[in-house]
């Protein structure tokens, strides 16, 4: 018994590395092989599969189980009648998916329309009719703001489990330290060979002054310290555009483009028109002609800002730990110098792929960007500069546009006759 005991230990020392002894061996077996002279084999004996059988998933109750139900795992569990293990599972396995959903901004017929005219205005006209493409937006610049936090109302921290929970107090959620940032990009231009002449960043631009403090317990009075604007007025905005962003334009614009550039903005109450004597005097001084127009209304994707530059400027941002409204500055303006032109390159090819899909929704904002593989293109060299559209799109496109205009025109029509009669009517009477 002593010696089978020593071959059992002598064959875990082979199997499983060290000398452990396994107790769950099936020792009569074991023993038998022993007996026989045979090599001893300690491989399981079930021809196939073994244990419960898996639970099939329902996708049918799944997908009659209303939305409200289906927030959470164990709503959804109780829903399907299911254990909570079994449908982590499924989502383990890739059966179900996770969907982080977001309201999106409500758009009325006219805002299709717009957005459809939009698209086919970024088509390069001479690719028309055959091989139809986007525009290689050298020339355009997109501009929007953001404010950015002192700190978060809610951050997730990762501690030891002894370690001391944080605590982070303040009198109102209100209070917490912002600044408002005025971000103004273009297209990088970037050569086949992957030289970049020009990292297509213009600016980012903090709404904020000098003030002389006055005395307090803080800090002695005459001190010049950093203050936010809190309120953006349309004057406060003119005066950024007019002092600082066209300066910097003209400041970092390349050489190899052309001067004619084109702003494009939201639909927000405290931006200027670009017909304004004073920025269109800005605008074309020092041999530039500037132009500033508005992005269709509540499309907040058809800026590349919105679609995914801002987000990474956050992201790199939130790395460090400002305390004060100078080193929330210092914070932002790193994050913004640090990203890559490549980054930037790769949001303006996702703003043409954005426009494809709206073309393909009718104008809405209800759709799913594919993922194209840019960094796995880039690295092979065969990423693109320009998205090719499919010319089926184009005429679909502009065939629901003609069909909007004559729909336009005969209520017009029917408008202007009913109010003739009214007025003949009133006349008579």
């Amino acid at each position: 018994m002593i010696e089978w005991k020593a071959a059992i230990v002598e064959i875990t020392v082979y199997i499983m590395g060290e000398g452990i002894w396994v107790p769950y061996i099936t020792s009569n077996f074991t023993k038998k092989q022993l007996e026989h002279g045979v090599a001893i084999n300690v491989r399981s004996r079930f021809v196939a599969n073994s244990g419960r059988k898996r639970i099939v998933i329902d996708a049918q109750a799944i997908a009659e189980t209303p939305l409200r139900n289906r927030t959470t795992i164990r709503s959804l569990a109780a829903a399907i009648g299911k254990p909570k293990s079994t449908v982590h599972e499924w989502i383990k396995k890739g059966m179900l998916r996770s969907h982080s959903n977001v309201i999106k901004p409500y758009l009325t017929d006219d805002n299709k329309v717009a957005r459809l005219r939009f698209c086919l205005n970024q088509v390069e006209p001479g690719s028309m009719p055959l091989q139809p493409r986007f525009n290689s937006f050298h020339n355009v610049l997109h501009i929007d703001e953001k404010w950015f936090f002192m700190s978060k109302t809610s951050q997730r921290f990762y501690l030891l489990p002894d370690e001391v929970d944080p605590c982070r107090t303040c009198k109102s959620k209100r209070f917490i330290t912002k600044v408002m940032f005025l971000c103004v990009v273009g297209r990088p231009l970037i050569t086949d060979d992957g030289e970049v002449l020009w990292d297509g960043k213009v600016g980012i631009f903090h709404f904020s002054e000098l003030v002389k403090a006055k005395k307090s317990k803080n800090r002695d009075k005459g001190v010049v310290e950093v203050k936010p604007i809190t309120s953006v007025t349309k004057q406060v905005r003119k005066d950024m555009l007019i002092n600082k962003v066209i300066p910097a334009i003209q400041e970092k614009w390349p050489a190899q483009l052309s001067k004619d550039i084109h702003i494009q903005q939201d639909n927000a109450r405290p931006h200027i028109q670009g017909l304004e004597s004073d920025f269109v005097a800005a605008g074309n001084s020092n041999g530039f002609h500037i132009s500033l127009g508005n992005q269709p209304p509540n499309s907040p994707d058809l800026n590349v800002l919105d679609l995914g530059f801002f987000r990474a400027i956050q992201s790199l941002k939130e790395k460090c730990d400002p305390t004060s409204v100078g080193q929330l500055l210092e914070a932002v303006e790193g994050a913004y110098n640090a990203l890559t032109p490549e980054t930037l390159n790769k949001v303006w090819l996702t703003y043409q792929q954005v426009l494809t899909k709206v073309m393909e929704n009718e104008g809405g904002n209800n759709y799913r960007l594919p993922h194209m593989g840019k960094d796995r293109m880039a690295r092979a060299g065969t990423l693109p500069n320009c998205l090719n559209i499919d010319p089926d799109l184009i005429q679909k496109t502009c065939r629901l546009l003609d069909q909007q205009n004559e729909s336009t025109h005969e209520d017009m029509v029917q408008f202007n006759t009913e109010e003739g009669q009214e007025f003949l009517s009133s006349e008579l009477n």
